[in-house]
């Protein structure tokens, strides 16, 4: 699962950054959402959006077990997809070109990506197309009838 470094909670459990003493402001905090889910819903959900919409930054962990789409801020707070997570995520400002979570990559880079974010309620509808064409495509698998060599 991508680790936002947030915890299990819907809100962070770090500080929030602050300008530093010496009135020299750091970067602003760059806040939007993250869902997660799994890998394989996810791809579908890339490709639905990629084909219909748009779909915004994407990231993948490290084993390739979840994927994590980056929504509006605010997402989280009426998120409640079963099979996915939403978590509000904070970023030091500047452009968003290395992924903001160790240990993952891009799938969607923002500079490949149709907008900055992905649109939550067409992530949500991408999301369970996704889930029945899975369930589909499991379904015809177990009931087609097997060949003998």
């Amino acid at each position: 699962m991508l680790d936002t470094g947030y915890g299990t909670g819907s809100r962070p459990t770090t500080a929030r950054h602050r300008p530093e003493p010496n009135g020299g402001a750091e970067p602003a905090e760059t806040p939007y959402d993250l869902v997660t889910v799994p890998a394989r819903q996810g791809l579908e959900a890339v490709d639905i959006l990629r084909l219909r919409h748009s779909v915004g930054p994407v990231l993948h962990d490290g084993t390739g077990d979840t994927l994590g789409f980056l929504v509006p801020p605010g997402t989280a707070d009426g998120w409640d997809l079963p099979g996915s997570v939403c978590t509000p995520t904070y970023r030091r400002g500047g452009p968003l070109a290395d992924p903001p979570i160790t240990g993952a990559g891009w799938l969607v880079s923002p500079k490949d990506a149709h907008t900055g974010t992905t649109e939550p309620a067409r992530l949500r509808a991408a999301l369970g197309e996704a889930a029945r064409t899975i369930a589909a495509a499991e379904g015809r698998d177990r009931n087609r009838p097997r060949t003998l060599p």
